[in-house]
């Protein structure tokens, strides 16, 4: 078992697709649906990807789970898990249904399984908090950065071979090296410092609205709380006592997070 982090947009899924493409593998998204129909769709594409001949419907996800790690002792694989972290949200009793399955299939089974998730919290929550099923299940975590200064470098030059030291400075600060913005920006030819600007200050660009969706993602439910103490913070209310008198309520888990 090894869990892939990383904010999100810096090619975590590309990366896995991509490691795994010569070799059997079945690829798992996790997204905001009821378990069993995730599971229809879980069921599809391991009838497709391991060739098998008759269509099985299992309704959880610890029922495809188990039955994946028994096909995998006669016929080895990778599974990859993508947003694992949203089945807190599905149903967050599938991580210790998980535990027990790994704990007792995994000495005879041939599965290569990657976790891959991008909301920080919640993976550090499921595989570092002790209190949690998944903790110490793992053997490797990798963590996946954005591109550094020398990555970015080669990639302008590819576009723009006479590049100024400015655009590179500015494409750096706008990207950060994330892998989606720098692809966003390759896409429309964007390297000098006005089209940079232009494509990410451009109505409905993606980039105005990703700030929020991020901090949504991270902070959960509460996220109106959290955008209400950063709004006091930008207008000049800097102080605990400050934020709490206006908001009427503690704010010290909020701060510190």
């Amino acid at each position: 078992m090894t869990i892939v982090v990383g904010r999100r947009r810096t090619g975590k899924t590309s990366l896995l697709k991509k490691a795994n493409e010569n070799s059997v593998n079945v690829y798992f998204f996790v997204s905001k649906k009821a378990e069993s129909l995730l599971c229809f769709e879980f069921m599809e594409e391991v009838r497709l990807k391991l060739q098998l001949p008759d269509y099985i419907e299992i309704r959880t996800f610890s029922g495809v789970f188990a039955y994946l790690m028994d096909i995998s002792k006669t016929k080895p694989f990778t599974l990859i898990i993508d947003e694992f972290q949203e089945f807190y949200n599905i149903n967050s009793s599938i991580y210790s249904e998980m535990q027990n399955i790994w704990d007792s299939k995994k000495q005879e089974s041939k599965i290569n399984l990657l976790i891959c998730g991008s909301v920080f919290t919640l993976m550090n929550r499921i595989f570092q908090n002790a209190k949690e099923p998944l903790f110490g299940r793992a053997m490797h975590r990798i963590n996946i950065e954005p591109f550094g200064v020398s990555t970015l470098k080669e990639i302008i030059s590819d576009y723009e071979p006479d590049y100024m030291n400015e655009q590179l400075l500015a494409f750096y600060m706008m990207t950060g090296g994330v892998a989606q913005y720098v692809e966003l920006l390759v896409n429309v030819n964007a390297f000098g410092i006005d089209s940079m600007l232009n494509e990410i200050l451009t109505e409905n660009s993606f980039f105005l609205g990703e700030g929020k969706n991020m901090l949504i993602g991270e902070f959960g439910k509460e996220y109106a709380m959290y955008f209400s103490i950063l709004s006091l913070i930008a207008s000049g209310k800097t102080s605990r006592i400050e934020i709490e008198s206006i908001l009427e309520r503690h704010t010290g888990g909020h701060l510190e997070r």
